[in-house]
């Protein structure tokens, strides 16, 4: 299987960037879309060029960090599909791939395929934890969850954060994410004696890093773990709760 892939190449964040055509002649449909890199950076390791640089991980779809950008679509063509689990099945012999980083002016460019996901990092500081009382652990029961309001959490709590949310909005905005995190905490006990401030402050976090929402719910449909529309509406929801509210805690 021959696969033309258009990669962008970029030294570092200062540095200008384009695209380099490059060809691999050995791919097969089983190649994961780091498979298909690895055997392109083998190639030209070989050849005593510089290797594109992307990030992977874990490559089970459960990290995040593979995200790049493929024929102008987060993750790749498959929707709710992390780019590791992107394979060379959804394309044909012959075709011309473009691969790019997430595009976004939250995530600068680091070199080639790897952005840096700060932003996001800073709106889980600003809100992603609960205050607890250190010492001897509580009993299972001492907080009783219903078996449906558990799973409410749980899927909201299935965001691996690999901003593919942010890169498929025009506005740049990180709703989706942001939302998850603050419907997560709120539908938990342990995250309802700090609600209003955590709606405050990853609101803030929002604000300061992120366009507005642009209510296309581009997000939704690449999004990896699948994190439904509801996530979006809870960023103001939260925010109307809080002004309700005055500011205070619960």
């Amino acid at each position: 299987m021959r696969i033309t892939l258009e990669v962008w190449r970029q030294a570092s964040s200062q540095a200008p960037g384009k695209f380099v055509t490059y060809q691999v002649d050995d791919a097969t449909p089983q190649m994961s879309m780091p498979e298909m890199l690895d055997r392109l950076n083998d190639q030209i390791v070989e050849s005593g060029g510089e290797p594109v640089a992307f990030e992977s991980d874990c490559r089970e779809g459960i990290c995040g960090c593979c995200g790049i950008t493929v024929d102008d679509r987060p993750h790749g063509p498959v929707p709710n599909t992390p780019t590791c689990q992107q394979h060379l099945r959804n394309f044909n012999d012959g075709d011309i791939v473009r691969l790019e980083p997430f595009r976004s002016a939250a995530f600068p460019v680091v070199k080639d395929l790897v952005v840096d996901r700060t932003a996001l990092d800073e709106v889980v500081s600003s809100g992603g934890y609960v205050s607890v009382d250190t010492g001897t652990a509580p009993d299972a029961e001492d907080r009783q969850i219903t078996f449906a309001r558990a799973e409410k959490a749980l899927d909201f709590a299935a965001c691996i954060g690999c901003g593919a949310c942010v890169a498929a909005c025009p506005n740049g905005a990180a709703h989706l994410f942001g939302g998850a995190l603050l419907t997560h905490f709120a539908t938990l006990p342990q995250g309802r004696a700090e609600r209003s401030k955590r709606a405050r402050e990853v609101g803030a976090a929002l604000e300061d890093n992120f366009g507005p929402c642009s209510t296309y719910a581009e997000c939704v449909d690449v999004c990896p773990a699948g994190i439904p529309l509801a996530a979006i509406g809870a960023v103001n929801r939260e925010k109307i709760r809080l002004a309700w509210r005055r500011g205070s805690d619960d």
